[in-house]
Formats: C-alpha cells, sequence, structure tokens
C-alpha cells in the first residue's frame, strides 16, 4: 500500500457531522481564500519595453532595448507588436518573414534583422514571457466542500481540498495537497497520496492506489474490469476481476484515459510515466519508470514495458508480450511480437526501422516496375510474333 500522510488534526474533527443516514460527512463550513491557479485566458496588453523582458529571462539582448512589446505569439500567427519564439535555426527565414516585432532564440541562432534576445532555454524563457502578459488567474481554495460527499470511514490529511460534486467513498485514504475536483469519484479503499490532482469526473474504481505528485486529468477512469471473457455454455462470461490498479509517484494521465485492473493482482503504471489523451492501457500490464505514451495508443492485456519507451500516436501493441528498455514504437505501429531495447519500430506490422524504411523504398517503386514489366511484355509478345516466320524461312531454305 502505498504510505501517505492521514492526520486529521483535532481541531478540524469538529468541522464534520454525520448525515442523517450515517453514510457521510462533510463539512459545517468552507474556508475560502484566493490562491494562484490556472493561467489567465486573455492578454493583459501591459506594454513592456524589450530591454525589460531580456532582464525577466536573463536573455542577451541583441537590436534596441526601447522596442515597445503589447503581447506575444507563437511564430506562425505573431503580429506586430508581439514577440514570439524561434527554437531552431533552420527557422531564421520564416522569423524574417513574420511580422513579430522581436522573437527569443537560442545563443547560436544566425543574426536576423529583427530585435531578438538569445537564450539558453528558448521553450523556459518564452513560458516566464507567457506569465508576465497573462498572469496567473486568481482562485478560492475551499477546503473541503460542504457540496462533496465523503464517508465517515475516509482519512484524510487537513490540507486536502475536496470540491463540490465529488466523492469520496469507504476506507479512502487521501494524503496531504492531494486536489480531488468536481464530479470525481474515489471509490471504496483507494489510497491517494501527497499533493495529488485529480481533476473533474475523474474515476478510481475499488482499491485503486495513486501515489504522490499524480495528475489525472478530466474523464480519467482507473481500475475498470477489463476486458476478459470466458466462454461458457456458449455465453461470454465475464472473468475475474479480483486486481486493481497502483499508479506510482509523479504520472500524469490524460483525459478520458482507460486503465483497466488486474485479473489477479495489479495494473502498475511506472514512476514518472506520462500517458496522453484517449489512451487505453488493458488488464495486468505493468508499464516501466518514465515512459511515454501518446494520444490513442492501445495496448493489450499482459504487456510489459522497459523504462523510458516511447510509443507515438495511435500505436497498437497486442497482448503477453514485452517492450525493452529505450524502444521507441513509431506513430501507428502495429506490435505483434516482443521488442529488443533501443529498438526503433515502424509500421504494420512493425518491423525495425531501417527494415521498414527499405520496405517503404520498394513499395514506392512498384508503380515504375509495373510500368517497365508491362513493356517488357510488349516486347516479348512481340519477340513471340517474329519467331514462326522466322522458323519456316529457315525449313524452306534447307529444303531447296
Amino acid at each position: 500500500m502505498l504510505a501517505c500522510e492521514v492526520i486529521l488534526p483535532d481541531s478540524a474533527r469538529n468541522r464534520y457531522y454525520l448525515d442523517p443516514e450515517q453514510l457521510f460527512r462533510r463539512p459545517v463550513s468552507d474556508q475560502c481564500f484566493s490562491t494562484d491557479f490556472a493561467v489567465n485566458g486573455k492578454d493583459s496588453n501591459m506594454p513592456t519595453l524589450l530591454a525589460e523582458l531580456a532582464q525577466l529571462v536573463s536573455g542577451e539582448l541583441h537590436g534596441d532595448g526601447t522596442t515597445i512589446i503589447h503581447g506575444l505569439a507563437t511564430l506562425d500567427v505573431a503580429q506586430l507588436g508581439e514577440i514570439t519564439l524561434v527554437d531552431h535555426a533552420d527557422r531564421a527565414n520564416a522569423l524574417e518573414q513574420s511580422p513579430a516585432t522581436a522573437a527569443i532564440v537560442p545563443r547560436d541562432f544566425p543574426p536576423t534583422t529583427k530585435p531578438t534576445i538569445a537564450v539558453d532555454d528558448v521553450h523556459a524563457a518564452f513560458a516566464q514571457v507567457v506569465s508576465h502578459f497573462r498572469p496567473p488567474r486568481k482562485s478560492t481554495r475551499c477546503g473541503i466542500s460542504r457540496a462533496a460527499w465523503i464517508s465517515p470511514t475516509a482519512r484524510l490529511a487537513g490540507d486536502v481540498q475536496i470540491h463540490p460534486g465529488a466523492t469520496i467513498g469507504d476506507d479512502v485514504v487521501i494524503g496531504s495537497g492531494t486536489v480531488i475536483h468536481a464530479g470525481a469519484r474515489v471509490m471504496a479503499g483507494c489510497v491517494i497520496g501527497k499533493d495529488t490532482i485529480l481533476f473533474p469526473n475523474v474515476v478510481l474504481y475499488e482499491d485503486t492506489q495513486v501515489g504522490d505528485r499524480v495528475i489525472l486529468h478530466a474523464g480519467a477512469v482507473l481500475g475498470a474490469y477489463g476486458f476478459g471473457y470466458r466462454e461458457v455454455d456458449g455465453q461470454h462470461k465475464l472473468a475475474a476481476q479480483l486486481g486493481y490498479v497502483v499508479i506510482e509517484n509523479d504520472v500524469e494521465i490524460g483525459a478520458c484515459a482507460t486503465v483497466d485492473r488486474g485479473t489477479y493482482g495489479p495494473t502498475i503504471i511506472g514512476e514518472g510515466t506520462k500517458i496522453d489523451n484517449l489512451v487505453q492501457i488493458a488488464h495486468n500490464c505493468r508499464l516501466g519508470k518514465h515512459n511515454l505514451i501518446c494520444g490513442q495508443v492501445g495496448i493489450a492485456g499482459s504487456t510489459t514495458t522497459g523504462d523510458r519507451v516511447v510509443m507515438a500516436g495511435q500505436v497498437g501493441v497486442r497482448d503477453h508480450v514485452h517492450i525493452g528498455e529505450g524502444a521507441v514504437l513509431c506513430s501507428k505501429a502495429g506490435v505483434p511480437n516482443s521488442v529488443p531495447a533501443g529498438e526503433v519500430m515502424l509500421g504494420q506490422p512493425a518491423t525495425p526501422l531501417r527494415r521498414q524504411k527499405l520496405q517503404m523504398a520498394a513499395i514506392a517503386k512498384l508503380p515504375e516496375l509495373r510500368r517497365e514489366f508491362r513493356q517488357l511484355q510488349q516486347q516479348l509478345a512481340k519477340l513471340q510474333e517474329q519467331l514462326p516466320s522466322t522458323t519456316n524461312d529457315q525449313h524452306g531454305e534447307q529444303a531447296a
């Protein structure tokens, strides 16, 4: 079981009471205060000197520091008065053609006619500028909402936030600093660690274990029944669903992704793994540490992976195979067999990248080869038409 702090201070216990049916507990009052929570979606349009932005990001200014910047945008949509970012020298021409007034660039970026700020990490610097022009939105922190339903047997740390409409089942344990957003449902026996976030409408089925600093985006479902059936008397009967799901520390799971419970034991998502939206991970899978699983990937049951595996969008992996450490499965790869460590796989069925490229090159030449083949057929037909007349002439000469 995952360890987490579950001490509820004595001073906080009198904030709860049992409802008439003795099923749930809820706070008598909510203590709300402001906190920085999310990024505002609208530019503040604060005019800022380019030199001030360079100082903000600890960058090297090239050009007129008195240039006034009113906002920011990515390179493809930036307008006059805005600063943009260019993260590679091969986009220098695109910057020259852009109406953007200035840009944040790498330190080895070639000279340009536009004012620039050269930095070590373009994206980190641009994020600072975004926060300058779009400051964090002020939100309210309400502790445990009156509209949340919480079992009297649940154990919550003192600084947990539970938003309206969330449901916390029997014997649930929630660690300090964790936030449960509106509409989330945490079913009986779940354990959630410290500083974890469940966004709206996340569902944790019974006995799911979630570690520290985990982020579960809206609509993610952990612990649903695995897709396993036995045929009994001509009917599909649901197989045993006695396992559970373990999400280790620092995992992030995208919106509407699903991780099914094991048949008898756990389905495990390893520490630091990041899973994109709309991913399906079937029962009994065990993913290693720091995997990257992109959108619409499907992993069939009992598959395992090593550490630092990458699966690009729409990859499909069959059941009962192992993907070795550091392997990369390219977009839409259909994986029918185990993959060695460090291998890059491509295609349907997936084969090593070099072999797949040779196959793709050969397929690209098929139309040309077909034309050449038809030309050879026509030439052969003409030769065959000439053969009978040549043979008859030879017989005639012999008879004479």
